[in-house]
Parts: C-alpha cells; sequence; structure tokens
C-alpha cells in the first residue's frame, strides 16, 4: 500500500507540469494584453510597452515558461497583477468559503443521495421507486443556475427566509448548498440505486439470505459495503469539482470564494493569479482522488489483494 500511494503521489509532478504548459500556452495565445488592461485603454504606447517588459511579456514564451516553472519549484508564483500582492494570499485568504461550502454540499448530497437510492432499490418498482426516478430525472436535468435562482426567488423574494447574498452567518450558507446539493443528489441517488440493485443480485447476498439472515442485515452488512465502492469514486470526483467548479453557484449567492478569483483573474488576464489557481486546484484534485483510492482500498479486499 505505501509502495502505492508513493508512486501517485509521484505521478502528481509530470501532471502538474502539463497542467501548467497547458494553461501558460492557452493564456499566451489568447487575445488581450495584460499591460495595457492594468494601465487602461487611455494609457501610451510607451508606458505599456514598459509594463510589458517589467512583467516579462516581451520574452519568448518558452522561456517565460521555464522561468515560471523554476520560480514555482521554489514555491514562488509571482504577483497579482492587479493587486501586486503575492497570488497565494489571495487564494488562501478565499479558499475557506469554497472549502466550507464544497463540504456542506458532498454532505448534504450524501445525506439525499445515498438513503433515496438504497430506498428505490429495495423498493424497485413500487411506486415509491417510480417517484423517486422522477423527481431524480427531473433535479439532474435541471440547470444548476436555474435551481439556484428559483431557491432564491422562492425562499429570500418571496418567502423571507433566507438570505440571498453575502457569507456572513450560517444561514447564508443554505441556499447555495441546497442549490449544489439537490442536482448533485439526484445523479448520486441513481448511481446508488444501481450499485445496490447489481450488489443484491450476488451469489452472496443469496447465500446469506439462504442462511436466515434478515433483509436489513442483508443491505446493511452484505450489499451496502461493496455498493459503496463506486459511490465513494463519485463523491470524491464531486469534492474535487466543487472546489474549481462552484464559481457560478459564488457568484449567484455573491460568496468570496474562488470562483470570484478565477472570474476577476480571467477578465483581467492576470497570468500569475490564474497560474496560481490552476496549479492550487490540480493538486487538490490529486490529493482528493488518492484519497478516495485509499478508501476504496479499505472498503474493498479485493483492492487490498491486488496491491499486495
Amino acid at each position: 500500500m505505501l509502495r502505492y500511494i508513493l508512486n501517485r503521489i509521484l505521478l502528481i509532478i509530470p501532471t502538474l507540469i502539463v497542467v501548467i504548459f497547458l494553461i501558460f500556452f492557452i493564456l499566451n495565445i489568447v487575445p488581450g494584453d495584460p499591460a495595457r488592461i492594468i494601465l487602461g485603454q487611455d494609457a501610451s504606447a510607451e508606458a505599456v510597452a514598459e509594463l510589458n517588459h517589467e512583467l516579462g511579456m516581451d520574452r519568448p514564451m518558452l522561456e517565460r515558461f521555464f522561468r515560471y516553472l523554476l520560480d514555482a519549484v521554489r514555491l514562488d508564483f509571482g504577483e497579482s497583477y492587479r493587486s501586486r500582492e503575492p497570488v497565494f494570499d489571495e487564494i488562501l485568504a478565499k479558499f475557506p468559503t469554497t472549502l466550507m461550502l464544497s463540504l456542506l454540499a458532498i454532505v448534504g448530497m450524501s445525506v439525499i443521495g445515498i438513503p433515496l437510492g438504497i430506498i428505490s432499490a429495495v423498493k424497485q418498482y413500487s411506486v415509491l421507486d417510480y417517484s423517486l426516478t422522477v423527481s431524480s430525472l427531473i433535479l439532474a436535468s435541471m440547470p444548476g443556475f436555474f435551481l439556484a435562482l428559483m431557491l432564491i426567488l422562492i425562499f429570500s423574494l418571496k418567502l423571507g427566509l433566507l438570505p440571498s447574498m453575502g457569507a456572513d452567518t450560517a444561514r447564508h450558507y443554505v441556499l447555495p448548498v441546497l442549490a449544489l446539493s439537490l442536482t448533485n443528489a439526484a445523479y448520486l441517488a441513481r448511481l446508488t440505486r444501481t450499485s445496490m440493485l447489481e450488489t443484491m443480485r450476488q451469489d452472496y447476498i443469496r447465500t446469506a439470505r439462504a442462511k436466515g439472515a434478515g433483509k436489513r442485515r442483508v443491505i446493511t452488512h452484505h450489499a451496502l459495503k461493496p455498493a459503496l465502492i463506486p459511490i465513494i469514486t463519485v463523491l470524491g470526483m464531486n469534492f474535487a469539482w466543487l472546489l474549481g467548479g462552484a464559481l457560478i453557484t459564488e457568484m449567484i449567492f455573491g460568496l468570496p470564494g474562488i470562483g470570484n478569483i478565477i472570474i476577476r483573474a480571467v477578465q483581467m488576464k492576470d497570468v500569475p493569479v490564474i497560474m496560481a489557481t490552476a496549479i492550487f486546484l490540480a493538486v487538490l484534485y490529486k490529493l482528493i482522488m488518492l484519497a478516495v483510492d485509499i478508501i476504496q482500498a479499505v472498503v474493498d479486499p479485493r483492492l487490498q489483494l491486488r496491491l499486495r
């Protein structure tokens, strides 16, 4: 197991190099002059050229890429073009909001999706199963921004129960967490149902029933644990996606998270911020998926034998 973990950690390095190069290349070909954006349209050509030279934008792309790579190895990711502050200071200041939103959304989708999927599988082809299936399909096909706007319209504007903007109190997180949880919980419920039905058709489940095991024990002790293996993978991937992909929800609800940093950096073509954010999220994604693989090995004894 330790050798497997070390190999996975070493694989993060080439992944990060590829991520850095791709984003660096894309930013190099995207129209827009950082110096012009910083100084404004009324700035003189001499001032723009001088600032571009100061930022190193007049050097060849490959030279800038390798310079950035060497600085990144030393954990120097540069300063923001906009604020002239170290980029990771801003990222680390905003990350707790995104982390809190993502954790609450994962808990919410798990609490809603997994039990409903189990119930749907146990009550297969019943009225409850059909009702849950239809509801899941409706929520899964609904765009996240539309659901967020509907939640604001109902619970904030019409009923006045919850705030629609900001992150000052726990109440401010209720609507964004619901917006992220409900759509993902619908997909998770469908996956849990499918995984449970596949597991409950296995021979060892029939053997457990033949030995007199009760229905609840068959579900909780024999069927649920193997069925959780694909669910753990999906939860890990969703958590990694939420850390970097909840920017629309953050924008709608006015949450000061990573999403706001990314949007402003793209608008300003703030290369250091974009690069640092991409590297930060790429490392988080790889570490989360490594944790998912370790949890899967703990849950599934077959993986433990394979890794020995």
